[in-house]
């Protein structure tokens, strides 16, 4: 049976940071779903929950396990909830995962630290977007600049989203993830303050860290993650021949 891929995004953004990777799939013959979470894209009206989040997570997984073997992939905010998700007591039906820029346990200093950051942002005349965007100019090639803010950036639900992470307990999920597992990082990435710890809770883990990239390794080196894709569904592939 063919895999099937869940992508979950991260904080802000929305299913169109997965464009890159949704085409190269597409081209693969694997069908992929790319959600958008509560207060996010298409979804950016609605309140931003932890049971609506793991909800349209589930409901995604659930409809492609009909179809065949899941291949669930998050980035940043997507992929601590997916470690949640995937680690739950109660298995998900997830046949290999992989967790990008997520290596970081979002609570205490650090998530009190990015929440008052953003707010410092979100305090700006234009809500910081005029740096955000100086920024990622800078950092994200043509092909896929346009995609990362496709669907519209979540400002109203940035805090909210934040204070709920605290209640995720990553580490007992990790103990529980018995399927393949990549942790994706980017060198300079900022989650990666954690990374030792949770390739020691979960050493079955492959850990990639790409060079000379950010927090932002999905859309920086798309073609890079349509690498580690790759090696992901032929692992999934060749377990289920």
């Amino acid at each position: 049976m063919v895999v099937q891929v869940v992508l979950v995004h991260g904080i802000r953004t929305s299913a169109t940071m997965w464009r890159a990777q949704v085409e190269y799939l597409r081209a693969r013959g694997n069908p992929v779903t790319a959600v958008d979470l509560p207060g996010h894209g298409s979804r950016m009206a609605e309140e931003f929950t932890l049971d609506a989040a793991f909800a349209t997570i589930d409901g995604a997984v659930r409809a492609a396990e009909e179809r065949g073997p899941v291949l669930l992939s998050g980035h940043s905010m997507g992929g601590l909830l997916c470690i949640e998700y995937v680690g739950a007591e109660r298995r998900p039906p997830v046949d290999g995962f992989i967790a990008a820029s997520c290596t970081a346990i979002p609570r205490g200093i650090g998530l009190r630290t990015y929440r008052l950051l953003a707010r410092g942002f979100d305090s700006l005349p234009d809500r910081g977007m005029w740096l955000t965007d100086r920024m990622l100019d800078r950092i994200l090639p043509h092909e896929t600049r346009a995609d990362f803010g496709a669907g519209g950036y979540a400002l109203d639900a940035q805090d909210v989203a934040l204070r709920s992470l605290s209640v995720l307990d990553l580490l007992s999920a990790l103990h529980r993830i018995d399927v393949p597992l990549w942790f994706v990082n980017g060198q300079y990435d900022q989650l990666r303050v954690n990374e030792k710890l949770f390739t020691q809770v979960a050493p079955h883990a492959e850990l990639i860290v790409v060079p000379r990239t950010t927090h932002h390794v999905t859309v920086m080196r798309p073609r890079v993650f349509d690498a580690v894709l790759e090696v992901a569904l032929t692992t999934i592939e060749a377990s289920d021949d």
